[in-house]
């Protein structure tokens, strides 16, 4: 009998639990052909969020969970999960339920078919903003001009992934991680379904527009150089301006003796020239940021508790 890990990074989120827990247990009811573990990851809630899943727990042998030593964010709380996920398969879903669980017996199928990564691709996304959606959109189609890889668009981490999509995933270490682009960087047989997204069930979200656009960074950072191309060439086109201005100035002093008195202008271009400098020093110290936090080599995460459902083992 296979088995069906299905995992669910959680923070704060006690008022979606139940109702999770319940459409989980009809999915594996439903489908007795699979073995399932439920892998819960407890992303340092601040709420009952830990323990309503140990009590899930006590009762149900399905059930296993991960307790970080702290917040660590939902990107390092899914490769905890993956780094301690026990099936065949993963099927990686938000807490929220909106992305329904219903969907995971085609994602099933189609990964007994040959599929190594079956992945879920939003056609309507509920109680978003329309700024949202289209900040997404132009978000998306730049990281991917910008990128060698092909980079899955209205898509999350609600996915299907193989055993060995899930080992390749683990053995990338970065500690500022973009796991929407590994997903893509792994490679592997991938096929898509679509869906519509519902609405959060309850509870409010954990993301807003500081950190979205921080996670934005990120991806940029993570899978391309091209804004320090782009730095590069904006340098270059302005001081390939400003040459042509000097020489301008130059030739009409000479030929008409033109005052050359102009305080407001000269203040604009050093602001100009000044602000293009910020911004290159800006985006090279993003990447330079980057390798100061991955030369440290911490560790991703700590893990104040384990619990695996089968053989009732903790560890702290």
């Amino acid at each position: 009998m296979k088995k069906i890990s299905i995992l669910v990074p959680a923070y704060n989120e006690e008022e979606v639990l139940e109702a999770l827990y319940q459409r989980l247990g009809k999915l594996a009811n439903d489908n007795k052909s699979y073995e399932f573990e439920f892998l819960f990851v407890n992303d340092g809630s601040r709420d009952k969020t830990l323990e309503i899943i140990q009590d899930y727990a006590e009762k149900d042998q399905r059930i296993a969970y991960v307790n970080l030593s702290r917040n660590f964010g939902k990107e390092i709380a899914m490769i905890a999960g993956l780094d301690h996920v026990t099936g065949d398969a993963t099927v990686i879903i938000d807490a929220d339920l909106q992305d329904p669980p219903e969907l995971i017996p085609q994602m099933i199928k189609l990964w007994e078919d040959g599929y190594d990564d079956v992945y879920a691709k939003r056609t309507s996304r509920e109680g978003e903003s329309w700024f949202k959606k289209a900040s997404s959109r132009l978000y998306y189609r730049l990281l991917q001009k910008a990128t060698h890889i092909e980079i899955q668009q209205d898509t999350g981490d609600f996915r299907l992934l193989d055993r060995r999509c899930v080992q390749a995933l683990t053995q990338i270490r970065e500690s500022q991680r973009y796991t929407k682009g590994m997903f893509s960087w792994i490679g592997y047989n991938k096929k898509e379904i679509t869906y519509d997204r519902d609405q959060r069930l309850a509870g409010e979200t954990k993301w807003n527009y500081p950190k979205l656009i921080n996670f934005a960074i990120d991806g940029l950072t993570s899978f391309t150089t091209a804004p320090l191309r782009l730095s590069s060439l904006l340098g270059g086109v302005v001081s390939v301006a400003a040459f042509v201005y000097i020489i301008y100035l130059v030739v009409r002093t000479i030929f008409f003796g033109t005052d050359l008195a102009g305080y407001p202008s000269m203040m604009a271009v050093i602001l100009f020239l000044g602000g293009v400098q910020l911004l290159s020093l800006g985006i090279i110290g993003e990447y330079i940021g980057r390798i100061f936090n991955e030369t440290k080599q911490r560790p991703l995460y700590f893990v104040e508790e384990y619990h695996h459902g089968k053989t009732d083992k903790k560890t702290r």
